[in-house]
């Protein structure tokens, strides 16, 4: 449990955070303003990087072991959250922006003794008067890069999140623990930035929150591939880092050719380009993401290999991506033509009602009747009590097509958090027969993060949950990540308590519950039909 907890701090900092700062923003002047550059049309606050720094830091500071190098790191932040608010309340500029960046930068590299010493293709390591230059101009340029990279909802945020999974888990497999703390306590950050950032964002992370993530983005894959495992190949940093270096390499390049100044603000990146082809913003996003998916999982490949393959692979991905563009731009072709959304455009809409809709409502409409009859089936034994008590709740169910409207919807509702609380108790304090217990406990574990998942991705993308008596908020959100990271580390891990896996499994079978129970009008539906026959089968299995 020990990476549980900056992790759900870091969720629950930045959900607590935002919401103030969106209230605060008008006042403070932090409000992104449309113009030609940008592709939204309102107002919209520039304070979720608040949340994100915030987020990230303070379970760092916490529970990171404050070593020089950890501590300038945590300086460098605070620094791009100070330069980052001020830019974003006064715009100042690209120079206001580097002399931000440099006092983040400079120390940790200096004074931390941290710059990049092994580099491709030259076997003698560098010493400082040429890696720490080296590592300054790096680090720069990977923060412009997030910062450049942030155009669109949840575009940035998502890259940055696909990279840190990454570097994550190149991590546990080095064994750093303090390494993937620090990682998680990011993670927590961000995701708790991505509630409000999904498209249509109500906020934007703003200055302080990308620079800040391409300024800890380059600081860990400089720590993993210098420090943590001097196994990995130096260059497994471009595919970690993945496109946000390629794009922003190839706007400078296109600035330089037209004689434009280069650190002026145009519309020559990736997602414009994209957007200016014809797609929609969903779809320049989910283009964007697949290809930097495809990076960091090459890095992940390629980890081992020799450099000059892994710089090859990323050239390859980044030149067919850019030819193609450019293949697309000479022949004024259009993703839509003459049509209102193009063919990618259905297919991403036939993936988000079929996967993101349908698909977590139907798995839950059966995966929870089977788990309470399976449950009922399979514990080792059933306590007379509970016989008794299940055999009530048989009988009442039975009876509820004959008791009053109002009466019978609370009743119905309580009889089955009645069985699932029975289910859930039972199977963790009567397991099952041991020659069962191997591949049971394996699929309780899958079952449970599955059913985690689907709820907040049934929640997150019904279509009608406006309408919902359980209206989603940040607290929802918090708790089943919470719950499906507890599970899940617990189980594998083999620790915690033997209550802490009945609160936390209880309460993702009750949430899964009321999402059923809310869309589910029919008397006799799967759920009900479920708890019914787990209730009698409790019932027989305690006189037997």
């Amino acid at each position: 449990m020990e990476y549980f907890y900056p992790f759900i701090t870091g969720v629950a900092l930045s959900l607590a955070i935002i919401p103030v700062m969106i209230r605060l923003a008008p006042v403070l002047g932090m409000m992104d303003k449309p113009d030609e550059r940008k592709v939204h049309k309102g107002l919209i606050p520039r304070v979720g990087g608040w949340g994100i720094v915030v987020g990230a830091l303070v379970p760092i500071v916490i529970w990171v072991p404050l070593d020089r190098v950890i501590s300038l790191y945590v300086l460098g932040g605070a620094i791009l959250l100070f330069f980052g608010a001020l830019d974003d309340r006064y715009e100042m500029g690209h120079y206001a922006k580097f002399v931000g960046q440099f006092l983040a930068v400079v120390p940790l590299v200096v004074f931390g003794d941290f710059y990049v010493s092994h580099i491709p293709f030259i076997g003698t390591p560098l010493g400082p008067e040429l890696g720490m230059p080296f590592t300054i101009v790096a680090m720069i340029g990977v923060i412009n890069a997030l910062n450049h990279s942030d155009g669109l909802d949840g575009l940035a945020s998502g890259e940055a999140l696909l990279s840190l999974a990454a570097i994550l888990y190149l991590a546990f497999l080095a064994h750093s623990n303090v390494a993937i703390i620090l990682i998680l306590a990011v993670i927590g950050g961000l995701l708790g930035f991505l509630r409000y950032n999904s498209h249509p964002a109500t906020v934007f992370m703003g200055d302080s929150g990308s620079q800040f993530l391409g300024f800890t983005l380059a600081f860990l894959v400089i720590w993993l591939t210098q420090w943590i495992d001097t196994s990995l190949s130096p260059s497994v940093a471009l595919l970690l880092l993945g496109l946000p270096i390629a794009d922003i390499l190839m706007v400078l390049k296109k600035r330089a050719a037209s004689g434009s100044n280069l650190f002026l603000a145009t519309k020559n990146h990736i997602h414009h380009r994209l957007l200016a082809l014809g797609f929609v913003h969903q779809e320049s996003v989910v283009i964007i993401y697949s290809v930097q998916t495809l990076c960091v999982l090459a890095g992940l490949i390629l980890r081992h290999q020799p450099d000059w393959l892994i710089i090859v692979v990323y050239l390859v991905i980044c030149v067919a991506v850019f030819m193609g563009l450019n293949l697309a731009e000479r022949r004024q072709w259009k993703a839509s033509g003459n049509k209102k959304v193009s063919a990618f455009g259905h297919a991403v809409s036939f993936f988000r009602k079929r996967l993101l809709v349908v698909a977590p409502r139907r798995f839950l409409d059966y995966a929870l009747p089977a788990y309470f009859i399976a449950g009922a089936l399979l514990v080792r034994e059933v306590p007379s009590d509970f016989g008794v008590m299940a055999g009530i709740v048989f009988a009442l169910m039975v009876v509820l097509p004959w008791i009053e409207e109002g009466t019978r919807s609370l009743l119905h509702r309580g009889l089955i958090y009645i069985t699932a609380t029975f289910v859930v108790y039972l199977e963790l304090n009567y397991p099952y027969q041991a020659h069962l217990a191997a591949w049971v406990d394996a699929i309780r574990l899958a079952f449970f993060v599955l059913v985690g998942l689907s709820v907040l991705v049934a929640i997150r993308f019904s279509p009608r949950r406006r309408r919902y008596e359980f209206e989603p908020t940040g607290t929802d959100y918090l708790m089943v990540v919470a719950i499906v990271v507890s599970i899940s580390y617990s189980a594998i891990g083999g620790t915690g308590t033997l209550f802490t896996h009945l609160v936390l499994q209880l309460v993702t079978v009750l949430y899964a519950c009321e999402l059923i129970l809310i869309e589910k009008r029919s008397r006799w539906n799967p759920l009900t039909l479920g708890a019914l026959a787990s209730a009698g089968i409790i019932a027989i299995r305690a006189v037997l």
